[in-house]
């Protein structure tokens, strides 16, 4: 048999079976409810010292939504279908690499523990909740002081992307 022939079988084969394994990309599952079309997220809690995390964190979580999904994320709770509550329980950060020459730190690990809950509005019925839902992020630190607060303002607004990114795949993942 050809190599050409060999591949033309392989590729109908793994078409064949593919589906029928369960195989479907991530997160852009449809599984939630048929009657959750919008949901609302209003602000986080805050249990933490670090109050511009939770200031972003719904806007990063809309556009999350947006972005991955169909549902409409609606400013009214009167008009959703569903509504996201959170608290930030806490942040945590470590160095993880420092530079020789300074002593200083130049790379940093976060860690964002958030309670999120979706509740649909008609019934109450609670869709999904997570009590300490885990989000780790890293960035790297100028060993320039005069680049420092410029930095921690990218690195806040990544940490909040990925805080968000993972709100949305867990909710979308458990249905």
């Amino acid at each position: 048999m050809s190599v050409r022939g060999w591949m033309a079988g392989f590729i109908v084969t793994a078409g064949v079976l593919l589906p029928g394994c369960g195989y479907h990309v991530g997160g852009h599952t449809d599984l939630m409810p048929a009657s959750i079309k919008s949901i609302y997220v209003p602000a986080f809690g805050n249990n933490t010292t670090r109050y511009k995390l939770t200031e972003r964190m719904p806007s990063a979580i809309t556009r999350e939504f947006i972005g991955r999904t169909r549902y409409r994320v609606v400013a009214d709770p009167r008009e959703a279908d569903a509504k996201l509550d959170g608290t930030v329980l806490n942040v945590l950060s470590a160095p993880t690499i420092f530079d020789s020459a300074t002593g200083r730190a130049a790379g940093v690990q976060v860690m964002v523990f958030v309670r999120v809950r979706l509740t649909e509005n008609a019934t109450g019925k609670v869709l999904f909740e997570r009590g300490a839902l885990e989000t780790r992020s890293r960035y790297e630190v100028s060993t320039d002081e005069r680049q420092y607060f410029d930095e921690s303002e990218a690195a806040l607004s990544r940490v909040c992307k990925e805080v968000a990114r993972n709100i949305v795949s867990s909710i979308l993942e458990a249905f």
